[in-house]
């Protein structure tokens, strides 16, 4: 069955004039649908390739803790066919461009959202998977495998190899000894509607882990398609950090959360420069490249601060840093 065909068999009153809605660097793409003057959004996510239950229950969960997530009307996952509610399609993304006076707010409730999850999140974390060393250890070197193989032709030496392979190995441990709660995944400009009501709208949560608890945060504010002033980003992780749950705050000062924030970002964007690049030589998806610089920029200067990163900051700025993306 096709998705039209789908569609055209679901109960009720016919759903009209289908038009694409979004599409993203999965194999999921998004549609939007209208049944007597409401908009609805089709979900296709080839089974093959896409877990649809994962994004059916957490769903469910989320909002059960009163996260804005669509609601799921009807699901065929044999096919990969979800119906959704329409949460909008003012992506804050474009919402930040259209109107950058109202970046602060946008973003104070985006980090509501996080507090909620890794608060709230407390009664439904048992439904969730770790995000283990393996998982963590086998993104960073999407960078090497991804990026500086297939994109950029450089290989490491032996000695180069054993200096990323420690570098790995910092990073690992302060992703790990970190506090762990539910992480999004995700969470960031791309993936956040903004709504009127009950802002924002959370989408692309199928993945979300049991993981260490600056990964969302960082994801929000070094996000990988949009660039925050130092001076705002500074204020929102202050602000992120007083707000905590009091006892998630215990287990770390703020000293240690800003080491766990920054290093964390280093995992993540090594993550996402070799996504970028896979996008482009598996998946023939060009248009990623044009946001590794801004990725590649996150990893060189917070490894300014770090003397034990060092390799990582020498490495990019003789082999990565005059790449324009193209």
């Amino acid at each position: 069955m096709d998705l039209l065909s789908w569609v055209k068999n679901l109960p009720g009153d016919p759903y009209e004039n289908i038009e694409p809605a979004s599409s993203d660097a999965s194999f999921r793409r998004y549609f939007r649908i209208w049944r007597n003057e409401c908009t609805f959004i089709v979900m296709d996510a080839p089974p093959l390739k896409e877990n649809s239950e994962k994004f059916v229950q957490f769903s469910e969960l989320f909002r059960r803790i009163k996260i804005n997530c669509p609601d799921i009307l009807e699901s065929n996952i044999q096919e990969g066919f979800l119906l959704l509610t329409d949460l909008g399609s003012d992506h804050y993304l474009d919402a930040l461009a259209k109107e950058p006076k109202i970046s602060e707010s946008l973003y104070i409730d985006a980090l509501a959202v996080l507090h909620v999850l890794q608060s709230e999140g407390k009664s439904i974390i048992g439904n969730f998977s770790t995000y283990d060393e393996t998982m963590l250890v086998q993104e960073m070197n999407l960078f090497p495998d991804w990026f500086c193989l297939k994109e950029l032709g450089i290989t490491f030496n032996k000695d180069e190899l054993f200096q990323w392979q420690n570098c790995v190995e910092i990073l690992l441990k302060s992703a790990l000894i970190q506090p762990q709660v539910i992480v999004h995944r995700d969470f960031h400009s791309r993936n956040l509607i903004y709504t009127k009501d009950h802002n924002p709208g959370v989408l692309d949560f199928q993945d979300a882990v049991i993981g260490p608890i600056t990964y969302d945060i960082v994801s929000l504010l070094r996000d990988c398609y949009i660039s925050l002033p130092d001076e705002l980003l500074n204020q929102l992780l202050e602000t992120y950090y007083l707000n905590l749950d009091i006892s998630l705050k215990d287990k770390m000062s703020k000293k240690e959360f800003i080491r766990f924030f920054d290093l964390m970002g280093i995992q993540r964007h090594l993550k996402a420069t070799g996504i970028f690049a896979r996008l482009k030589h598996r998946d023939g998806k060009n248009n990623y490249l044009k946001d590794i610089p801004r990725t590649l920029h996150y990893i060189y200067s917070v490894t300014l601060k770090y003397p034990e990163l060092e390799f990582l900051n020498i490495f990019l700025k003789n082999n990565c840093l005059a790449y324009k993306g193209a």
